[in-house]
This record gives C-alpha cells, sequence and structure tokens, in this order.
C-alpha cells in the first residue's frame, strides 16, 4: 500500500525524484528542440568561440602580459579571479545563439578558471593550532578606533597587527587593547600587539622615506617566531597612466629583502600588502612564503573594499609555520575587513 500510495502521488505532480528527472529531461529538449537537424549549429558563434578561447589564454598566460603599459599585467593579475564571471555569461550566449562551436569552446575557460582557483572554492580549514594571528588595516579617517580595537581583539588573536595608525589615534587603540594585550609596540604607521612578550623590535626600511614596516620576535610558549607588519604603498588605477605600482613595487622587493635576511626560522608576515597573491610584483615576498588563506582557508578571503570584498590585498603569510586556518573577521570602521589565522607552531619545521 505505501509503494502504491507513493507512486500515486508522484504521477499526480509531486515532487519525487522521477518527476524531477522528467521536468529536467522536458527543459532540455526544449533548449535543443531546433538544434537537431541544423547544420549552422557549427557555423554559428564563431566570435563568442573566439572570445572564450581568448579568455581561456589571458588565464591561463596571465604571466605574460606585459607591464611596460599602464601595469596591465599586475592589473590583470589583480582581479584575475573575477575574469570567472564571464564564462556562464559566454554559456548563456552560446546556447541563445545555439551554436555547439561556442557551446564546446566555453569549456575552455572553464577548465581553466577550475585548475587556478578551484581549489580555494573548497574549504581546507582543520582544527588544532597553538597560535592565532590577526591583521587591519584600520583606515587613517575611522571615526571609531576604540570599536574597531575591540572588535579585532574579540577575534581572540594572540598576536594582532595594525596598519595606517595616525599620531592621535594611537593612544586610542592602546587604551582599548591594553587589558587583552600585554605587550605592544608602534613604529611610524604600524603597530604591533601581542598576549607574549616582544623583542627585538625596530622598523624596517621598504624605501619610502617613513616607516610602515617592522618586524619583533615573539616569544610563545612554542617558541620564537620573528613577525613582521607592513604596509605597502597604495596603487593607483588611472585613465592616463593605467595601473601605477612602481612605488610599492620597490617597497615589495625590500621588504622581501627583509624577510629573506630573517635569522629565526619561524616567520610570520601580517600586513596590508596593496596587492594580491597572484600579482607579480609580489614576487621578492611571495615566492617565499605561503598564504594561509590559499593553503588553509574556505573561499577567496576577499578583504577590500570592506562594502563590497572584490580583492585580497591584505594578508597573513608564513614560513616555516603550518597554516591551520584562516578567515576574514566582520567589517568595522575601516574600507578594510580585519583577516586573521591560526598556525601551528608545535609541528613546523
Amino acid at each position: 500500500m505505501a509503494q502504491q500510495a507513493y507512486m500515486t502521488e508522484t504521477d499526480n505532480g509531486g515532487s519525487g525524484p522521477e518527476r524531477r528527472g522528467a521536468r529536467f529531461r522536458r527543459l532540455m529538449n526544449r533548449l535543443v528542440a531546433g538544434w537537431r537537424g541544423d547544420p549552422r549549429i557549427w557555423r554559428r558563434g564563431i566570435f563568442l568561440a573566439a572570445v572564450a578561447v581568448i579568455l581561456a589564454l589571458v588565464m591561463l598566460l596571465h604571466a605574460r602580459i606585459p607591464n611596460r603599459i599602464g601595469n596591465l599585467g599586475s592589473l590583470t593579475e589583480t582581479f584575475l579571479p573575477w575574469l570567472g564571471l564571464l564564462v556562464p555569461v559566454l554559456l548563456v550566449l552560446a546556447l541563445v545563439r545555439r551554436s555547439a562551436t561556442a557551446l564546446i569552446a566555453v569549456l575552455l575557460p572553464a577548465i581553466v578558471w577550475l585548475n587556478l582557483f578551484g581549489g580555494l572554492i573548497s574549504d581546507k580549514a582543520s582544527s588544532g593550532g597553538d597560535l592565532t594571528v590577526a591583521t587591519h588595516n584600520v583606515n587613517a579617517d575611522n571615526a571609531d578606533p576604540s570599536g574597531t580595537a575591540k572588535d579585532v581583539a574579540a577575534s581572540g588573536a594572540d598576536v594582532v597587527a595594525l596598519e595606517e595608525l595616525t599620531a592621535s589615534a594611537v593612544p586610542v587603540y592602546e587604551k582599548a587593547l591594553a587589558s587583552t594585550y600585554k605587550y605592544h609596540s608602534v613604529e611610524g604607521t604600524v603597530g604591533l600587539w601581542s598576549k607574549y612578550p616582544m623583542t627585538g623590535v625596530k622598523s624596517v626600511d621598504i624605501k619610502l622615506g617613513w616607516t610602515r614596516a617592522m618586524r619583533a620576535t615573539v616569544t610563545t610558549p612554542a617558541g620564537q617566531v620573528a613577525v613582521y607588519v607592513a604596509h605597502l604603498p597604495s596603487v593607483r588605477v588611472k585613465l592616463e597612466a593605467g595601473f601605477t605600482a612602481r612605488q610599492r613595487d620597490k617597497s615589495a622587493n625590500a621588504l622581501g629583502e627583509a624577510i629573506a635576511d630573517e635569522k629565526l626560522p619561524r616567520k610570520i608576515l601580517l600586513g596590508d600588502l596593496n596587492g594580491t597573491m597572484n600579482d607579480r610584483a609580489l614576487n621578492a615576498v611571495t615566492a617565499q612564503m605561503r598564504s594561509t588563506q590559499g593553503a588553509a582557508g574556505s573561499g577567496f578571503g576577499f578583504s577590500w573594499p570592506a562594502s563590497f570584498p572584490m580583492a585580497r590585498i591584505d594578508q597573513i603569510m608564513v614560513q616555516g609555520i603550518e597554516p591551520v586556518s584562516s578567515w576574514t573577521l566582520p567589517e568595522t570602521g575601516s574600507d578594510h575587513l580585519p583577516v586573521a589565522a591560526r598556525v601551528n607552531l608545535a609541528t613546523s619545521s
């Protein structure tokens, strides 16, 4: 009786699997109804197919796009993941045009995008870890520095880096964070707050003429870690000059040299690098360190702009340390989202 009732229900328009399967088949039949026997399905959509191939080549060979004209290569690499949005657009257009050639061509950029970024879609976070770190560009024009400081501290981070600190706001951050972090130091416009002792604090010269980077040795229960904080120069997109980033690139090279010269084997870099992991201009840093988001995060972890994040320019990178998890924190009074990560020092080399 139960079996009979089930068959009657689905046959009369229920939502059983047979009904859903039949609905899908009818939909597909309608989509391709006019394709059968149409000799032009291979001749139509040649332009769409060409666009799909070009899109695949741009994503596949992005490192070959020259920077000589407006830093076009770096600009492309900064927003490279977003090129994947063109794939479903091309797919719909290919269906509308009833072009088998275009449909097949669209597979190329889809495969390339999945090869580049498919690993970021899954959640790679795991449990454990013995140190939580966070970094936040707090924005010099932040109207609520005290609230921002408390929001970041609420993440439970053991070590917090703040960038774009102003002289007038520093006492506010110090007061708001004093009860949570016993140790701290501010160098120029960047600062580091820690629950564990800090020694060897010094500014790092990134060729700007003023201080926007620092390092410190943080002595955790699992041993010493060299922690770097950096705020690289901003980049600009201008109609007459393109993607201008010469000073950012110069500072990135200087930062990379400082990290390479570090004597401690375990290193953490926290800060606003004004560039993504795909941007070749950051190779001096990214070639020697791992992104915690790429290694143990969930999704792309975009951090800027806070109102509609489109790129992850706020970075947590490690060397000689195993990332466990990485995530973005809720929006504060800044135009950047804070980012955090948990790492494992005890099993790192």
